[in-house]
């Protein structure tokens, strides 16, 4: 198929045009710190603590060092280990199913609704045992999964929800923050997040005064007082220049967030006049944040090889879901078991929604989508 190379370069993600608009922000808030020498937890983590609470609408947030410690850390808190299952999806990122496996605990996948691309509540209720520790519900690409029956489901048998928010801080689920509705909520703040750190970092968020106590604990090697250990934590602190330039971002986030929107809705409205492409589906009653857009298409990979050749960045999350993963081959996972997250790992494909994106900038990206369909019809 022949290439338009070289007319225009549209990254997945440009976090520059970002930090050029808050560049004497972020300097100054890096140097107040500097100044203190002072970088582990402190006095910037508790006020990030506070504002990021606040936020979400919980009473308790702690900051940790990763969206993945976030989420070991909630099913520490909550005792998931050997012999305990845990529900979740098997179309995520990595580190949900990981965090449960490190702990001795097993995996128990719920495939997910083909529209939203979240976990099925349906699927769920049926895989609850009475081994049931937990349930995972990610709230994936920006968009909350459908809490109220998954809630309904954990309630009934006194099962904790651990919210997976890492990809969807700030969406709403009928008009509650994601992260603040199931016991205990967990935030990432990888650098490509809505609000992303220059760095890794991450929050668990809870309304549960007796899980943030332990999470505060474990997050320090398991104890409340220095070299006396009442548990056997972990090393998972944030750290206070995270925290400064967090607090910086949080003044812009939900200006971030309408940008990410106006774009997608730009693409809704043009994409759905393409033949062959479907746009992303967003529940009437969810407010999405758009951490990624993503589209799906018969001949992904083919639209994908065609979108980087032409300079539009793209990228498939995820290739392989979790239950046909190498590592996790003991749990004897096979092709068919979660036919509709294999099929979004086939046809589904990320592309540039950034707040700062042009409009040159996105009428090219979708030009190219158009050029690939016509091409192919």
């Amino acid at each position: 198929m022949a290439s338009r190379k070289g007319t225009m370069t549209v990254k997945l993600l440009d976090l520059v045009p970002q930090y050029e608009s808050i560049r004497d922000e972020i300097r100054e808030a890096i140097d107040g710190v500097l100044s203190t020498q002072q970088f582990i937890l402190g006095k910037k983590v508790e006020a990030l603590e506070e504002e990021i609470a606040r936020y979400c609408g919980s009473r308790f947030a702690v900051g940790v060092a990763s969206g993945t410690d976030a989420i070991l850390l909630s099913l520490m808190a909550i005792g998931a280990g050997h012999g305990d299952e845990v529900i979740t999806t098997p179309y995520t990122f990595f580190s949900t199913v990981s965090s449960i496996t490190r702990l001795g605990a097993t995996p128990v996948f719920a495939d997910i609704d083909p529209r939203t691309y979240n976990i099925d509540p349906g699927m769920v209720a049926a895989r609850i045992t009475p081994r049931t520790r937990a349930i995972i519900a990610v709230h994936l690409f920006g968009q909350p999964a459908d809490m109220g029956p998954i809630m309904d489901a954990a309630g009934r048998r006194d099962i904790p929800v651990i919210e997976d928010a890492c990809q969807s801080i700030g969406a709403l689920y009928k008009g509650k923050r994601a992260g603040s509705i199931g016991s205990i909520g967990c935030l990432s703040f990888f650098p490509s997040k809505n609000l992303g750190g220059y760095g890794d970092g991450g929050m668990v968020v809870t309304d549960n005064e007796g899980l943030a106590d332990k999470v505060r604990m474990m997050r320090v090697h398991g104890g409340r007082e220095r070299y006396y250990h009442d548990v056997v934590g972990i090393n998972s602190r944030l750290d206070s220049i995270q925290a400064a330039i967090l607090l910086v971002k949080m003044r812009h986030l939900e200006k971030w967030h309408e940008g990410r929107r106006a774009n997608a809705a730009f693409y809704d409205r043009e994409l759905a006049r393409i033949s062959g492409v479907t746009i992303p589906f967003v529940e009437s009653h969810n407010v999405s944040v758009y951490n990624q857009y993503v589209i799906r298409v018969q001949e992904r990979d083919a639209l994908r090889a065609f979108l980087q050749e032409n300079g539009v960045g793209c990228e498939v999350y995820y290739p392989v879901p979790l239950h046909l993963q190498k590592c996790f081959a003991f749990l004897g996972g096979k092709t068919g078991d979660n036919s509709e997250s294999e099929a979004a790992a086939r046809e589904t494909l990320a592309i540039p929604v950034f707040p700062e994106l042009t409009i040159a900038q996105r009428d090219y990206v979708v030009s190219s989508i158009r050029a690939f369909q016509e091409r192919r019809a």
